[in-house]
């Protein structure tokens, strides 16, 4: 599992104060962008050797509200993984209480067609 803080920006907020729901999808992929980086899989690396990376499905379920300069720990973890797509789970942190979980599915391409996962990142597709 890995860690990600989002602290919530003025901007982020609508006219009730709150996050506005638009804006966990965005954390989410913040969140996974990061522990690619820090596994030493992030775009650049990826998009150097002519992979991308499409999101297939997208899941939020808002559980409490976050306002202006609230922190949010977000917990990521790999959920799934098929020879061609992978899911990541997540679960979103105000102090002790989940504001949200969700769940992002995605694949890898090159030139446009999928690549099997394991034959080239096994390292990055281990659920053990």
């Amino acid at each position: 599992m890995n860690e990600y803080i989002h602290k919530v920006k003025y901007y982020e907020c609508d006219r009730m104060g709150i996050t506005h729901h638009s804006n966990y999808i965005r954390i989410m992929e913040e969140a996974r962008v990061d522990m690619l980086d820090r596994l030493g899989y992030g775009f650049e690396k990826m998009e150097a050797e002519g992979v991308v990376s499409p999101v297939m499905e997208v899941k939020c379920q808002y559980r409490k509200p976050t306002t202006f300069q609230d922190e949010i720990r977000v917990e990521i973890h790999l959920k799934a993984v098929s020879v061609f797509k992978f899911t990541y789970g997540y679960i979103g942190r105000k102090g002790d209480d989940i504001v949200f979980t969700g769940e992002s599915t995605h694949c890898l391409t090159e030139n446009g067609r999928p690549l099997k996962l394991r034959e080239r990142y096994p390292k990055l597709f281990v659920t053990d």
